[in-house]
């Protein structure tokens, strides 16, 4: 992993996405190493077994064969592919994890009656989490998620329905149709996998989550990936409570060789 956007942004807390998941936090263990012989300290690690490659037991693609990277819960060619993991200068808590919620289970599901998972299938593609952060100023809540691509699917649009749902959720969760609604301040960050205004996903999944009066967007228009054959998009997003003031935000080209998708990040002022 190219370590320089990161270094250079200097963050408190960082979200990644599509990192591997081991059960010991190997990986994500040697990284804060890295970063912090590099000069970043980030003492705080959290990361736990995603949906990617997780095995369903279902033949989720039709192509007769089980056990395949689309037959898991989130594809994944093995579990823990792909998974997401939080780094930060304070202490972290696992206070949500909403991973093992069934699709047909959230509200309002797009889910189709007759889906090959209906009774078994995740909404989660890796998951969805709500991390307490113990910064000096208070407690605040990030609500984290990597959606599915909206698309490799067919005219049923199974992806397009599954991502829509699972960029919305955190949405219920702050309307208070979950439980109880988080009342500190709170991040949404993630990859929602979905643009505003472009691309073949259910666009106005992405414009309900902008649109919510909890949050409020630091960088509207803003392209986080250049795909080859699509362009530019916005996909990824940090969206903080609307309590924050920003001081600055922004997006940072992804270092040669990894990939397509910029780093996005947001300075804030604590609330008042």
């Amino acid at each position: 992993m190219p370590l320089g956007p990161i270094l250079d942004a200097s963050p408190d807390v960082l979200l990644l996405t599509d990192m591997d998941y081991d059960g010991g936090l190997t990986a994500l263990s040697a990284l804060r190493d890295a970063f912090r012989e590099a000069g970043l300290d980030l003492p705080h690690v959290l990361a736990a077994r995603p949906n990617t490659g997780r095995p369903t037991g279902l033949d989720l693609d039709g192509d007769g064969r089980l056990g395949g990277p689309r037959d898991a819960q989130g594809f994944g060619y093995f579990n823990g592919q792909g998974g997401m993991a939080v780094l930060a200068r304070y202490p972290l808590t696992l206070e949500r994890d909403l991973s093992e919620l069934l699709w047909k289970d959230t509200p309002e599901s797009l889910i189709a009656a007759n889906d090959p998972g209906h009774d078994v299938q995740r909404l989660s593609t890796a998951a969805h989490w709500q991390v307490t952060v113990d910064t000096p100023h208070g407690p605040l809540a990030l609500l984290t998620l990597a959606a599915t691509p909206p698309v490799f699917d067919g005219p049923e649009d199974r992806n397009g329905r599954r991502n829509f749902d699972e960029a919305v959720l955190w949405l219920h969760v702050l309307d208070g149709r979950m439980g109880e609604m988080p009342q500190m301040p709170v991040i949404l960050l993630g990859n929602l996998n979905v643009d505003p205004e472009r691309g073949d996903g259910l666009r106005e999944a992405a414009r309900r989550v902008l649109g919510h009066d909890r949050l409020q967007d630091p960088m509207p228009g803003s392209d986080t990936v250049r795909w080859d054959r699509t362009g530019p998009m916005r996909v990824s997003y940090v969206l903080p409570d609307a309590r924050f003031a920003v001081i600055g935000a922004g997006v940072t080209g992804p270092a040669a060789d990894a990939g397509p998708h910029g780093l996005v990040w947001v300075d804030l002022a604590w609330p008042r």
